[in-house]
Formats: structure tokens, C-alpha cells, sequence
């Protein structure tokens, strides 16, 4: 079986949707499928070209084993929705020249939304290698968008929807990430194969018993400090203002430090809204690598995870609890919904939070930060959880008797 993975976004990028198709696409291939990457040249999050692949139209390289084709794609850090518009389509244009001359034929693309556009190329690409659309939606666009008020025009957003109907009515299998994403295609679509393709972690890799960096002495803070920890895109959807109202009524209590890790575009407003506030138990770090962030959670004592109040969000997993409860962290969870009903409810790995609630995460913090005992056994709760409900290899196991249940193989 030959399988082609479309997405604008893939290492050495960092990042949830470039590490959950990277470790994908290596079990799937360990399992005797043939994988070929088609993704762009790595920007994100920083919105510039990295310098290895600056200048150049299209690269080809492979990494463990994986055929990664890369072209073209404008970036630029104004935020604008002409911008914006312009770096999806840019790709959209390229990923389907670069294929159609660079590739030969495959038995399925697997497309990653969002970007939703890209699903254009991914049909054409389809038509022109004989091979069928497996719509991969790991956030129901334009609908987020909409709800998050990033895209208001209702031309565009109706000319969206219309695509957004057009794809998932074309794919053979439609996957998603989370259940209530599965969920919401049914009601729209109830006569579409839709699958739950949830993310994972990998517990060989994020594992408390390896040995890692002292990240904690490295960065000047105290063996008994109580640190608390965001890692992750810094944006419009996570509402994490909330983070720094919260240490505000924390000012007091010393030993309670909370570090926000990684980069974003309300990251400005947020170094403000600190220096604005003297928030001196409040400190930011530039996003690392893959490589890195296992001695990062290994340094937090909890991890905090906010997203927005939102209805569009009780169907949300943020990848980064993922990461978190295979170190034995528990957590601060302010989302509301599938998430808290998972981590929360049924595997005991932490506290929840009111989303937006700034004064019910700081009396939750004094609850882990008082009672460190309950707090280990929550962490100790969600790596088991996670081994159990979310590793990647059993993810990757399922997928493949997906894959060939929708191809009639036995």
C-alpha cells in the first residue's frame, strides 16, 4: 500500500500537528506501508523560511526512512487575511505542481486540515495519482475560525463551508482527532466513514525514569519551587491571559512560579500584560525542540492547559496533556467537555478548572501546590492513563486495520 501525506506542516517545524503526523507516518511505514511526504518549506511558528531552506523552489530529503518532498510557500508576519490567504493558497499552488511532477501514483493521499484550502490540491492530486482522499481534520475549520471571530467575512467563510462540504463529501475515509469531532461530521454528514484518529505519545520516549537535563537548575530556579507549565503555540485559542490574572493573585506565595513555553502570535501582548502587571512569577522561554522537552516537563512540578470558553471547544484534546501525563504530571485542565471527561473524570490525572475563570486556576494551584502527596498520584494516574488509552503504536495499529478494511484487504 502507498500512501501520500499532504500537509503545509511537518518537522523540523515544531509543533502538535508536525509531531503527530512524523510519528505516525514512521509506524505506518514500519508496518510495510509505503509513506512519501509532500509538505512545505519549514516557517512555522516563526513565519520565516528557516535558513537551510531559504531561496531554494523544492527539496527532497528523507529522514528515518521517510520520502519528504518539500516546495514553495509565501510567508510573511504580517497578520493580516490577504496574508494569511496568501500563505495557504501559495501552498495550495505549489504542493499540487511539486506532486504532479516530482511523484507517481498512490493508493491514498491523507490530508491534513487545516489548513482546510489544501484540500484542493489534495483532490486534484488525487484525480492526477489514481489513489483516494483520506480528509485527516484535526480542527473543524472554518467553524473554529469563525467562533474565534479570526475570520469574519461571511463571503469567505460561506465560499469555506461550501469547500469544507465539497471535501469531506469526495473522501473515502474522513479522520479525526478527536471525538467530538467525529461527532459534529456525523451530524452534518451522518452518510460519510468517519474515523476517530486520536493523538498520542510515545511512553518509551516521554518516560520520568530517563535520565534528562536539569532544565530547572539550568534556568535559576530552586529545587523548591513550584513550577507550573504552558508549552505550546501561544494563541488566539488558549486564552492565556488567564495564566498571568491567575499568578497576579499568586503574587504573594513565593514559590509558585508559572512558565510559559513556546511562541505564538499574542505571545507581545502577553510579555506586556506581564511587564504591565510586574508579574516577576511569571516567566516566558522561546519554543524547543522535540529533543528538549522531555527534560522541560521533567523540571514542572504540573502542567497548566487553558483553551478559550467556547462550545466549539468541548471537543477539543490539546495535544500537550498528551506529553505531560506520560511524565507523571498532572494537570490544570480549563477545558471543558470530551477532555475533561477523559483526563478528569475517568483517569483521575489532575484538577479541572472554570475556562476563563482566572480565580478558580489559582485556588486549583493552591490545591496541588498544599497537597504534593495527591498531586504525585494524579501524575502517577495519567501515565497509566495515557499507556493505556493513547499510545501511539496502538494508534498506529488501528489505523492500519482501518485502512485495510476501507481497501477489502483481510
Amino acid at each position: 500500500m502507498k500512501l501520500l501525506i499532504l500537509t503545509q506542516y511537518f518537522p523540523p517545524e515544531v509543533g502538535a500537528p508536525q509531531n503527530r503526523l512524523y510519528e505516525l507516518a514512521l509506524r505506518l511505514q514500519k508496518k510495510g506501508i509505503d509513506i512519501t511526504v509532500l509538505t512545505a518549506m519549514p516557517n512555522y511558528p516563526a513565519m520565516e523560511i528557516q535558513e537551510a531552506y531559504r531561496g531554494k523552489k523544492y527539496v527532497y530529503e528523507e529522514m528515518e526512512g521517510l520520502k519528504v518532498h518539500r516546495s514553495r510557500i509565501f510567508v510573511s508576519k504580517n497578520k493580516s487575511i490577504i496574508k494569511r490567504l496568501l500563505n495557504y493558497f501559495s501552498f495550495v499552488w505549489t504542493s499540487y505542481w511539486t506532486g504532479r511532477k516530482k511523484l507517481g501514483n498512490f493508493d491514498y493521499i491523507l490530508c491534513e486540515s487545516p489548513p482546510l484550502f489544501l484540500g484542493m490540491s489534495a483532490r486534484r492530486l488525487c484525480r492526477n495519482k489514481k489513489a483516494k482522499l483520506i480528509f485527516n481534520v484535526s480542527d473543524l475549520w472554518p467553524e473554529s475560525a469563525e467562533k474565534l471571530g479570526l475570520v469574519t467575512n461571511r463571503f469567505l467563510l460561506g465560499m469555506a463551508y461550501r469547500l469544507e462540504a465539497k471535501l469531506y463529501k469526495s473522501a473515502t475515509l474522513i479522520t479525526g482527532q478527536t471525538q467530538g469531532i467525529v461527532k459534529d461530521i456525523l451530524r452534518r454528514f451522518p452518510d460519510r466513514n468517519v474515523y476517530w484518529l486520536p493523538n498520542g505519545v510515545d511512553p518509551a520516549y516521554y518516560n520520568p525514569d530517563t535520565e534528562v537535563a536539569d532544565w530547572r537548575a539550568q534556568n535559576g530556579f530552586a529545587n523548591d519551587d513550584f513550577l507550573l507549565l504552558y508549552a505550546g503555540i501561544i494563541g488566539h485559542a488558549q486564552g492565556l491571559e488567564i495564566i498571568l490574572h491567575a499568578a497576579e493573585k499568586l503574587r504573594d506565595k513565593k514559590q509558585v512560579k508559572f512558565i510559559l513555553l513556546g511562541e505564538g502570535p499574542v505571545k507581545p501582548e502577553l510579555l506586556q500584560l506581564k511587564e504591565k502587571g510586574k508579574l516577576e512569577n511569571v516567566f516566558f522561554f522561546p519554543a524547543v525542540g522535540k529533543k528538549d522537552m522531555p527534560a522541560v516537563v521533567s523540571a514542572a512540578d504540573a502542567a497548566v492547559i487553558p483553551l478559550r470558553r467556547l462550545d466549539l471547544f468541548k471537543g477539543a484534546i490539546p495535544s500537550k496533556i498528551f506529553e505531560n501525563l506520560a511524565m507523571q504530571k498532572p494537570l490544570l485542565l480549563g477545558v471543558e467537555g470530551e477532555a475533561k471527561e477523559l483526563f478528569i473524570d475517568e483517569g483521575k490525572c489532575g484538577l479541572a478548572f472554570e475556562p476563563e475563570n482566572a480565580g478558580d486556576l489559582a485556588a486549583k494551584t493552591m490545591t496541588l501546590f498544599e497537597n504534593r502527596d495527591a498531586a504525585k498520584a494524579m501524575g502517577i494516574n495519567g501515565r497509566r492513563y495515557v499507556i493505556e488509552k493513547f499510545s501511539r503504536d496502538k494508534i498506529a495499529e488501528g489505523f492500519v486495520e482501518m485502512l485495510n478494511s476501507v481497501a477489502g484487504n483481510p
